[in-house]
C-alpha cells in the first residue's frame, strides 16, 4: 500500500512539474512570436542614459568606447552612430532598435546581456551601479564583449538585407569553385578566366567587388606579408582597374600602411588587409577591403576585395561593411 502511495505522488509530482515546464515554453514561444521585427540603420546605437549621467563622464567613457575610429578608412568614421535616449521616452517603436545599452542606477554593479527583449532580433546590455565610477569601470572592462556582441548582430542584420534579392554567383562558382551572396542590385562588369569584376552604382560614386587568385608563393615568398599583399594588389590594379588618365591605374596608398589581420572564411586560413587605394597622377582614392583565403587544396589563394569610390562623401564605413558581410559569406568548393 505504501509502495502505491509513493508510486502514485512520484507520477503526480512529475506530471505536474511536466505541466509546468511546458506552461513556461508555451509562453516564452507566444512571446518570441509577438515580438517585433527590430529596426534601425546599420551600426545605429541606442543609449538609454539620463540626461544628466550623459553629460557626465559616463556619457563620455561611452563615447570613448562606442565612437573609436573605424580602421582603414580615409576620414576618421565612429565604430558606430550613437543616438541619446532618454529613458522616460524609451518605449514604443524606440524601444525596437537593433541594439542598445541601458544606464541604469542599481544597489551593487550590475553587467548583463539581454537579447530579444522588445523586438526580434535584438541584443541589448543593461549597466548599472550605485555610482559613476562603478558603471564607467563595468563599460570599459566589458568594452571588448560590447563591441563584439554589437558588431555579430549588425553583420546578420546586414546578411538577412543582402539576401533578400541575390544575384547568381553562378559564374564565380564556375571561374572560382566560389559561392557568394550578394544582392542582385550588384551587376558583373569583367568576367575573364582569372579575374571577376563586379559593380554597385551608389549615389555618386560605385562599390566594386574583385575576385582573382594567385599561387600560394605570391604571398608566403617571405614573413612580410603586408608587402607582399600590396605588391599583389598594385600588380592587379595595373593589369585591370585603369584610372582615367592613359597609364594611370589603382595602387594602394603609398603615404600610409594597411593594416593586416588574421582571420577565417570558410573555416580556410584569411589574410584581412584594410587601408587606402590611390590613383597616382589623378585626384581618385577610397577605402579598400581585402580577403586573401588560404586554398591550400588548390595551392593558391583566393582573393576577394571590396573598394568604394564616393568622392562627394566623407561617409564610407557602412559601405565597407556590407561589402565585408558579402565575403563572410563565401563558401569555397
Amino acid at each position: 500500500m505504501k509502495k502505491s502511495l509513493l508510486f502514485f505522488l512520484s507520477v503526480l509530482f512529475i506530471f505536474t512539474l511536466s505541466c509546468k515546464e511546458s506552461k513556461e515554453k508555451d509562453k516564452k514561444s507566444k512571446q518570441r512570436k509577438t515580438l517585433v521585427s527590430s529596426s534601425g540603420s546599420i551600426n545605429s546605437l541606442s543609449i538609454i542614459i539620463d540626461d544628466s549621467l550623459w553629460k557626465s563622464e559616463v556619457g563620455e567613457s561611452l563615447r570613448a568606447v562606442l565612437t573609436k575610429p573605424v580602421t582603414g578608412l580615409p576620414q576618421e568614421e565612429p565604430l558606430f552612430s550613437l543616438n541619446h535616449i532618454p529613458p522616460a521616452a524609451f518605449s514604443g517603436f524606440t524601444r525596437t532598435r537593433r541594439i542598445f545599452i541601458k544606464i541604469e542606477g542599481k544597489e551593487k554593479p550590475h553587467f548583463e546581456m539581454v537579447k530579444d527583449s522588445f523586438a526580434s532580433p535584438q541584443v541589448g546590455f543593461v549597466i548599472g551601479g550605485p555610482d559613476s565610477k562603478t558603471i564607467i569601470d563595468l563599460i570599459e572592462e566589458n568594452s571588448h564583449e560590447i563591441i563584439a556582441n554589437f558588431k555579430k548582430m549588425e553583420s546578420k542584420a546586414n546578411v538577412q538585407r543582402i539576401s533578400k534579392s541575390l544575384k547568381s554567383s553562378k559564374t564565380l562558382e564556375e571561374t572560382f569553385g566560389l559561392n557568394l551572396k550578394f544582392p542582385s542590385v550588384y551587376r558583373y562588369a569583367v568576367e575573364k578566366e582569372d579575374f571577376i569584376w563586379i559593380r554597385k552604382d551608389i549615389s555618386h560614386g560605385s562599390m566594386e567587388i574583385l575576385v582573382y587568385e594567385v599561387p600560394l608563393e605570391v604571398i608566403d615568398k617571405d614573413s612580410n606579408a603586408v608587402k607582399n599583399i600590396i605588391e599583389m594588389r598594385d600588380s592587379i590594379g595595373e593589369k585591370y582597374i585603369p584610372g582615367p588618365q592613359e597609364g594611370s591605374y589603382m595602387i594602394t596608398e603609398k603615404a600610409y600602411s594597411p593594416y593586416l589581420y588574421e582571420t577565417k572564411i570558410d573555416g580556410k586560413f584569411t589574410y584581412l588587409t584594410k587601408g587606402t587605394w590611390e590613383v597616382e597622377g589623378a585626384w581618385m582614392a577610397g577605402p579598400f577591403v581585402n580577403y586573401a583565403v588560404r586554398d591550400e587544396e588548390n595551392n593558391r589563394y583566393l582573393v576577394l576585395e571590396g573598394f568604394v569610390f564616393k568622392p562627394q562623401s566623407p561617409n564610407k564605413r557602412d559601405n565597407i561593411f556590407e561589402l565585408q558581410a558579402i565575403f563572410n559569406s563565401a563558401k569555397i568548393k
